[in-house]
């Protein structure tokens, strides 16, 4: 990386030669620089409303970038390891369906973890590609999916050796890794491509001490949330690409559903962002590892909770743990996630990232503070003092093996009819049903529902779960595909 080089930020430096120029706007957005909304003003300030403008010459375009964005992208390339990078203004989500768009086509396999993101099963909704699950084991005490075994890889490479691309979380939400350099060797060894989604794996790139980034690991292509580690405004993310991809291909499949009206406001907190990271990324997340450290020990301390940490690591199906992430087991208190989530909020104060059936997740970053660990510290000692009770009655499991009946394209687009959800056990699912966050689909469409999934469906809607996905918002009943 060329520290030099990265001391520029080319987006921000241009909006700032643009604002001195006083310009009288007859193009979009309408608002004028704020002038025809003033309670937009007064709500978001007259710099970030004045900066809320359209492409231009001056400005560059997202859709064919030729001066300030693709300087800013080569920037990004540069520091996070990568031969390209494309900053993306749809959210990760838009980052994920581009790697698979990029790699599958309807028909072709492809080979991934089941307990991924919404957005990868969606995309393969939009390209009508078939899933080959590697299904995680699951660890018997906190309950969740853990990280994708390399002789389960291996497996499945060898019984589909038409596949197009395997697909890796690095990390999950909960911070487990899989062994994405061996996964990257032998997929590449049967012409496979690598997918990384690390929607939550931005500062890999910036701390030799946590777990290898995929563009190190070798993988093809990585979707990084910039927005959720990495500083950035939220809906902002980068896609990253190694030499062994078209980029021409890519930055077509990119244009297909990317905007052609790219928030400037989202663009240049990419490009400060990645300024940030690559001149102070190292101390910064040093200083956020050792405080989910603390915050580790100090909740352990406790008793009851389990925040989970590198212990974990067992070589294979946990091959690394991202010491960043505050994750914390809640049930041995009597307790479920969710309830320690409602809790932390309505009577703390404190917002967390999402609580599940068994765990919470504080999303722990280079904006936070130690007296801020402490009051979250604090709240979780308070709320096993005066709420925990016995642990009788508390489902026992985050993550639920599907039985894949047919492609998500082709369950998505069937005839289907909405019947009473209790009534669905043997039917095949024609749509999502999740808890949001974490956004990993309870079922999918073309999943086989079982007595088991809806009891857990059932059991996640009376906790607090936020439950998304079903047209039937109340969850009383679920689309199914027609029979005959």
């Amino acid at each position: 990386m060329n520290l030099e080089k990265q001391k520029s930020a080319p987006i921000y430096e241009a909006l700032e030669r643009f604002r001195k120029q006083r310009v009288v706007p007859f193009d979009v957005p309408g608002h004028k620089r704020g002038r025809g909304n003033p309670e937009l003003v007064k709500l978001l300030g007259d710099q970030c409303v004045s900066l809320d403008v359209n492409s231009m010459k001056p400005l560059d375009n997202l859709c064919h970038p030729v001066s300030v964005i693709m300087e800013a992208e080569q920037l990004a390339a540069d520091a996070f390891g990568a031969a390209y990078a494309y900053f993306m203004v749809g959210g990760t989500t838009s980052s994920v369906q581009a790697m698979i768009l990029t790699a599958c086509k309807a028909g072709d396999k492809i080979i991934l973890p089941r307990n991924v993101h919404r957005s990868v099963i969606n995309a393969l909704v939009l390209c009508g590609a078939e899933p080959v699950y590697v299904n995680p084991d699951v660890d018997s005490h906190i309950g969740i999916a853990l990280g994708m075994e390399l002789s389960q890889v291996e497996k499945t490479i060898l019984a589909n050796p038409d596949a197009k691309a395997v697909f890796v979380n690095n990390p999950t939400y909960y911070g487990i890794c899989s062994d994405i350099r061996s996964i990257v060797k032998l997929a590449h060894e049967h012409n496979m491509l690598v997918l990384a989604d690390e929607a939550h794996g931005t500062h890999l790139y910036f701390h030799e001490k946590l777990p290898v980034s995929a563009m190190e690991a070798g993988a093809d292509m990585a979707a990084v949330s910039m927005h959720k580690s990495g500083g950035s405004l939220t809906q902002s993310s980068l896609l990253l690409l190694n030499h062994s991809m078209n980029t021409r291909y890519v930055e077509q499949i990119i244009n297909l559903t990317q905007t052609t009206s790219a928030s400037y406001l989202l663009l240049s907190s990419l490009d400060i962002s990645r300024r940030n990271l690559a001149l102070r990324g190292h101390p910064s997340f040093e200083k956020v590892a050792n405080m989910a450290e603390y915050a580790r020990d100090e909740i352990n301390s406790i008793g009851g909770y389990y925040a989970y940490g590198k212990e974990l690591v067992n070589g294979s199906s946990i091959y690394d743990y991202d010491v960043t992430k505050l994750s914390v087991y809640t049930r041995d208190i009597g307790l479920t996630g969710i309830e320690v989530y409602d809790l932390l909020r309505d009577e703390y104060d404190i917002q967390i990232e999402f609580g599940d059936i068994g765990n919470i997740l504080a999303y722990i970053s280079i904006g936070d503070r130690i007296q801020d660990i402490e009051r979250l510290v604090g709240a979780l000692e308070d709320i096993k003092r005066l709420y925990s009770h016995d642990i009788s009655g508390l489902h026992s499991a985050e993550y639920i093996t599907p039985i894949v009946a047919t492609t998500p394209q082709k369950a998505f687009y069937s005839e289907k009819e909405l019947i009473p959800i209790r009534e669905t056990a043997g039917r095949i699912c024609g749509e999502f049903v999740m808890c949001y966050p974490p956004g990993i689909p309870i079922l999918a469409p073309g999943e086989m529902i079982t007595k088991e999934i809806i009891d857990y469906t059932l059991y996640s809607k009376e906790k607090g779960c936020s439950m998304q996905g079903p047209e039937d918002g109340t969850l009383e009943k679920l689309n199914v595909l027609k029979e005959g």
